[in-house]
């Protein structure tokens, strides 16, 4: 297999990545309310990726929340244009090691396959999910 790798990064500059895109465990769309009020749309499509698999050049700011579920979520923004870019849930251990890639940061989104929506109980009327992929009420359930 052909090793494909993608970049992405924030909208300065200042802030840029690579990743293997074999490394890409899924890609989803997420309708809470956290990710509506960090992205300032309906919702945050995310990647999510292994961190070894995952090359960054340049700095970020982060911000901390507990999430719904009782996670910490920290993101990563740019410091300089405000760019949204990764993600990381802190507390379960199903997360540790994983990131989660804003697919809008990416340089070139067309490969990109979402396979689930989440967080459908707080979805907006204007930003409905797509009913056509599996969908959860909250967060996806192992």
């Amino acid at each position: 297999m052909t090793n494909r790798k993608r970049s992405g990064g924030c909208l300065c500059g200042q802030f840029t990545y690579t990743m293997d895109e074999e490394a890409v465990v899924s890609a989803f769309h997420c309708h809470c309310l956290d990710c509506q009020k960090s992205t300032g749309s309906g919702k945050a499509t995310i990647i999510v990726i292994p961190e070894t698999n995952l090359q960054t050049k340049g700095e970020l700011k982060y911000y901390s929340v507990v999430g719904t579920d009782g996670a910490t979520i920290e993101r990563g923004f740019c410091e300089n244009c405000g760019s949204p870019i990764v993600s990381a849930a802190i507390g379960p251990k199903d997360w540790e090691g994983i990131k989660f890639i804003k697919a809008g940061s990416l340089d070139d989104s067309s490969w990109v396959e979402v396979t689930a929506n989440i967080w459908k109980s707080t979805a907006r009327n204007w930003s409905p999910v797509s009913e056509e992929l599996p969908t959860f009420d909250q967060n996806l359930r192992a």
